[in-house]
């Protein structure tokens, strides 16, 4: 398998905060979904040069570690872990920054599709060939 990719990083600001003054758990679930789709693009676009339309079809496991405060600089890395016919599933790993500690803070599987069509007639296509 290929090394992590840097597919996102972000600040975090004090928008993004819960009512405990964390970030909140679902900002950081809309980023572990991006950066695995683009992780995911950028495999397939590897792998035959064609890129391809990914849905999202399962978050097959979800690991928070560490509470993400505001001003941590985030990075979600990406790695294949499976590639099938028509699905690629992507290990999406979270850690931030914060100055001379890097803490990995989430961690996550996620498994998406290749359609083509509209939706919703959506029709699962091959990913590589």
């Amino acid at each position: 398998m290929s090394d992590q990719y840097l597919a996102i990083q972000v600040i975090m600001m004090p928008r993004d905060t819960n009512p405990h003054g964390t970030i909140f758990g679902g900002l950081i679930l809309s980023y572990i979904d991006q950066a695995g789709a683009i992780g995911g693009t950028r495999e397939v676009i590897r792998a035959c040069g064609k890129p391809p339309f990914l849905v999202t079809v399962a978050i097959n496991r979800v690991e928070f570690k560490q509470p993400v405060h505001v001003g941590d600089v985030v990075r979600f890395l990406t790695r294949p872990v499976r590639v099938g016919r028509t699905s690629i599933t992507m290990q999406v790993n979270v850690e931030v920054d914060r100055g001379e500690d890097v803490l990995q803070v989430t961690e996550a599987e996620v498994v998406y599709v290749g359609v083509t069509g509209t939706y919703p007639n959506h029709v699962p296509t091959p990913l590589l060939g």
